[in-house]
């Protein structure tokens, strides 16, 4: 479950600073345009980020590749004011890395061009996955996402009627997402990870 802090608490929009500050140690908040969010994960959104972690981390040494898996993790984008996302999976490019200017002291990345692939497991606060991330990470460079519904929590606009468990697969095309669902026993396309044998329904169980 994702919900937003109490306003009595936060009287007015609070900086990345503030934010780190405040909150910086504890992974289970993010900020989005100065408002702090509880991320609140439940036992199977946590089972589902393993699930992909693991995985990913398979397929990453079978390819040889300078790259690993970072969870939750805090990206936070240089141009994009009081905002610090914390994505449940992050596959990092270490070559990349001598570029982050905050990396060596805090797990904290700036710059899109490290990011490889990223994972958000939907919970409540489920706009923020489909609408605001879909076009931040866009603008960041970010070639895939995966928005992995797992409760069928977006809207109809979102996942269609009758509403059901979706993952939703963005690939960056000439700066925009293209996407495609997948569901059920449906074989996952990934575009970054071409040899990843998985079902949608595997990664919408964590199993």
């Amino acid at each position: 479950m994702t919900i937003a802090i109490d306003q009595s608490t936060q009287p007015h929009p609070l900086s990345v600073d503030e934010f780190l500050a405040r909150y910086g140690g504890d992974n289970r908040y993010e900020l989005i345009d100065g408002e702090v969010f509880d991320l609140e994960p439940t036992g199977l959104h946590e089972e589902v980020a393993a699930l992909i972690t693991a995985k990913l981390c398979v397929q990453i040494e079978a390819m040889g590749l300078p790259w690993f898996v970072l969870q939750r993790g805090l990206l936070r984008p240089t141009d994009l004011g009081m905002t610090a996302f914390r994505p449940d999976v992050v596959v990092v490019d270490r070559d990349e890395l001598i570029k982050e200017p905050l990396w060596l002291a805090q797990s904290i990345l700036t710059l899109g061009s490290s990011i490889k692939f990223v994972a958000e497991v939907v919970s409540s606060n489920w706009q923020n996955d489909y609408a605001r991330k879909v076009e931040d990470y866009a603008v960041l460079g970010i070639a895939e996402y995966w928005i992995v519904d797992h409760a069928g929590l977006g809207g109809i606009r979102q996942i269609g009627k009758p509403k059901q468990p979706t993952l939703s697969i963005c690939t960056l095309v000439s700066g925009e997402y293209e996407i495609q669902q997948f569901r059920g026993e449906q074989t996952v396309v990934s575009p970054t990870f071409p040899n990843l044998k998985l079902t949608a329904g595997q990664v919408l169980r964590g199993e």
